[in-house]
Order: C-alpha cells, then structure tokens, then sequence
C-alpha cells in the first residue's frame, strides 16, 4: 500500500510546481559512504533522490533499475546484466559497468553502523564480477543464487565529487549544495520534473519537525509517528502513512534455557498481547506481525497468514507442558527499536499474567548491545528489529542452522531447512514466492522470535502543495 500525500511551499504558491523549491523536514540528512547499506528512512529519502538503485525493491518485487535488464544461465549460477542506455552522473561522466562493479565490491567490503560486516561478501563468497564493456555485466557464483537482483536492489551507485563528499549519482535530482547533518539543496535533472528543486532540512525532534510544517517553514515533515503525543497532530495539515518492512521482535535463545522448547516459544507468542502494545505505546501505529517477514516481503501474500491470538490461558498450559521454572531475562536497550523500554514493561507484565516472572536487564550503549545480540548475550529474549526488505536475507541471516549467520540464535528446525534450501535455488519468482511462503507458514507454526508489529510511519505535508507518497520501506518522495 502506497499512500500517497501532498505537499508545498512557498514557492509553490508563486504559480506552479515546475519552479518551485519544496522544503523537507527529515530527521537527519546525510550522504553515508559508498559500501554502507542503511534502514535509515531519511537517509533512504536522500539517496533515493541522488542515487540510483541497481535494482529497484517493490513489496517484494524486483524491478529494473539502473541495471535495466538482466538473465541467468546454469541454474542461476550466472547472471548477465545489461546497464540503462545513456545512464551517466552528475558531472556528466557515463555510468558503466565498472562503476557497478566497484559498488558490488564496496559493499562486500561494507560495515554496518556498529562497525559489524555485512553479510554481503558471504552471499557472494566465490563470486566473480566481470565488467563486459560499457554497458553489461556478469557474476558468477559457485552456488544457484536465485535472489541476487534482490541483494543488489540494496545497492546505490555513487561516486564523490570535487570536494571529497560521496554525492554524484545517477538519480532523479543533483546535489547543488550541501553541509553535512544539515541540508542539501537538489535540482531535478529533467528540467520538466516538478518540483524542479528540493531542499531537504535536518531536524532530529519530531516535534519541531511537525511545528515547521504548520508554520510553513517547511512544506512537509517525516517520521512524524515518533511524537510523544500524536494527538496534537495539526488537522489542517495532510497526513499520509505507511507500514514499514521492520519487524519489531525479540530473539528468544535458543540456544540453551526455556526456548529450546518449541512448546515455550509458541508459548511466548500466545501470552504477548502485541495488539494492546501498538494501542498503548505507539497509539495505533503498528500493523501485529505473524512471522518473520513483514506483509510486504515476497512470500507473505502467498502464506496467507494471520497473526498468532492473544491467548493466556493457552500461554500458561504451553508453558507447563514445556517445564518453564524460574524467573526470565529480558534483555533491552534505551532506543532502537523506538521505546524498547516500554514495550519490555509490557512484554514483563504479559508473562506475569501466563505464571512465567521475568525481569529486565538495559542495556545503554546502543551498538554495544547490538555487537552482544551478534554473540548470543540476549538473556532469555532480547527486543531487536529485523530490517531486511529481503525474505532471503531474513531467512538466511538470521533463520538458517545450516548457515548460522550472524543473528542466528541457536533456532534448528530440521522441517525448514530444506524449505530454506528449496527456495534459495527457485528461480521463477512466482514459484519462489510459494516456497518462501511454505517457509514462512512453517515458521509461523513454529515461531522463533517472539514476533510483535511492523511500525506504521506518517508523515504530514501542507495541503496546497504538490503530492508526496511514503513506501513501505520509509522513503518519501515527490509524486
């Protein structure tokens, strides 16, 4: 679901929208480096107005992007890939297949925001990456790689300008000024795009973003879901929203303790009323999750699924049936997910009403806790987000016992792994999204997360300018 909104400025009210500037208040504007994938919304907003996807992500669909065509040869161990004609930067240099070449290679090489790798370079482990010429490009992987436009869907090309900063691309808009954490001004390159310029303002408070748009100082506003009190929301202004691919859940350890039991994780699942934390902490911006993956994760549609009920008493006789003794941990840090605090409150208080105590253990530092949840310290069940828009990287980063990747929390399910396997070596999309959705019932049946919401993000425009549309993956962008 797209939902589109509107928008304008100032300029926009002088008469038309081909020469005006639209003014964006995002939470942080910021060119990252070549090699660094983010789940940031207002980072994704920014680079998906410079830069160009490889491929471009679409509810669970790939489609072409600045790699315009591709095919596979060899059971999807060879790809070739052919570049958009007349793709070139800014600058006016063309784009060629080296430029998508060194990006593929940047972002093997990359490290997430925690300074952790990324599992890219193990996705393609073996891999070679052979520029063709110009305009085309082949990989080749010891392995069937069936959801390889998927990974590269991940991808912008970008490339550094005069002063050293990462930000000529092959996107809709060029950088015209910038200062880092600050703003960037852009300039539409087609010169019939409306609105010809955008500028786009840093602003971390939600609050003064959502005041700058009913003051006109800015002609629309993201991430507005993260007021305090979303009842002081300006009703003259137009509202749009979206629910987002992250998952909000906690890793249970299975590893060792209660979870080993599948018994105990059904268990957890029925005992959390996930519906009541969406109303009580997030004021009705959530959509209840039923697996791993959000609703718009290739293969959801096709599992047909409906969230796991709130059920107590069920939770206390699974429970008992699993031999659950003893008081469990409950591992959160302050941010990240937003109030992680406040939701293990009522995750606590949930497992108090099934018989199982629980206390909970917080964590400050940030990316500390999420290079602990890497080595498997998550207590008994630890609050996380799962941002992959990719149900292969899901599956396989964090699902998998026969790859164990690095969120792997102990969970073996000899029923899955061949799903798994079956899966990743599909190569019609359509019969693939069928095996993913065979996975995903069977890890709907046996959960091992505690699987909570996937957040609903809002943003605010003024009503006389021109539309915006927010995706499911947090961008917003001109219509």
């Amino acid at each position: 679901m797209q939902t589109p909104g509107a928008a304008a400025d100032g300029a926009g009210r002088r008469g038309g929208t081909q020469g005006m500037v639209l003014t964006l208040a995002l939470e942080r504007v910021e060119f990252l480096p070549l090699g660094r994938v983010t789940d940031d919304t207002s980072v994704l907003t920014l680079r998906s107005l410079v830069f160009e996807p490889l491929c471009r992500w679409h509810d669970g669909r790939v489609e072409p992007g600045l790699l315009a065509a591709w095919a596979h040869e060899d059971g999807g161990r060879a790809w070739q890939f052919a570049l958009r004609s007349g793709a070139s930067f800014h600058d006016g240099q063309p784009c060629t297949a080296e430029d998508v070449a060194e990006t593929i290679l940047a972002h093997l090489r990359g490290i997430d925001m925690f300074g952790m790798p990324w599992p890219y370079a193990r996705y393609l482990a073996g891999a070679r990456i052979t520029p063709e010429g110009p305009g085309m490009l082949s990989i080749s992987t010891p392995e069937p790689l069936a959801d390889l436009p998927e990974i590269l869907a991940e991808f912008f090309v970008m490339r550094a300008a005069p002063d050293g900063a990462v930000t000529l691309g092959t996107g809709p808009y060029r950088v015209l000024d910038h200062a880092p954490r600050s703003h960037a001004l852009l300039e539409a390159v087609d010169p019939r795009r409306a609105p010809a310029r955008l500028r786009l303002v840093a602003e971390p408070d939600p609050a003064q973003r959502h005041r700058m748009v009913a003051e006109g100082t800015a002609d629309a506003a993201a991430n507005l879901e993260r007021l305090a009190d979303p009842g002081l929301r300006d009703a003259t202004l137009r509202w749009g929203h979206a629910a987002n691919t992250l998952s909000v859940m906690y890793y249970l350890d299975c590893r060792r303790g209660t979870f080993t039991h599948p018994a105990a994780r059904r268990a957890v699942n029925l005992a959390v009323d996930a519906q009541a934390i969406i109303e009580t902490v997030f004021h009705g911006l959530g959509v209840p999750a039923s697996t791993v993956v959000s609703p718009f994760h290739l293969g959801h549609r096709e599992a047909a699924l409906t969230p796991i009920p709130h059920d107590p008493a069920a939770a206390r006789a699974l429970f008992d049936q699993a031999g659950a003794q003893g008081e469990l941990l409950i591992r959160t840090p302050l941010h990240m997910p937003e109030r992680a605090p406040q939701i293990s409150e009522m995750i606590a208080h949930d497992l108090a009403r099934a018989g199982i105590p629980a206390r909970i253990e917080t964590e400050a530092d940030r990316p500390d806790y999420a290079r602990q949840v890497g080595r498997g310290q998550i207590g008994d069940l630890a609050i996380f987000d799962s941002s992959p828009a990719s149900t292969f990287r899901v599956l396989n980063d964090k699902i998998s016992s026969a790859v164990r990747g690095q969120w792997w929390q102990g969970f073996d399910d000899p029923v899955l792994e061949p799903l798994i396997s079956e899966a990743n070596r599909t190569m019609d999309v359509a019969a693939r999204a069928q095996a993913y959705a065979r996975c995903l019932r069977r890890l709907h049946e046996n959960p091992p997360w505690l699987y909570l919401f996937h957040p609903v993000a809002c943003f605010a425009a003024r009503p006389e300018a021109p539309p915006l549309a927010l995706d499911h993956r947090g961008v917003l962008m001109p219509v």
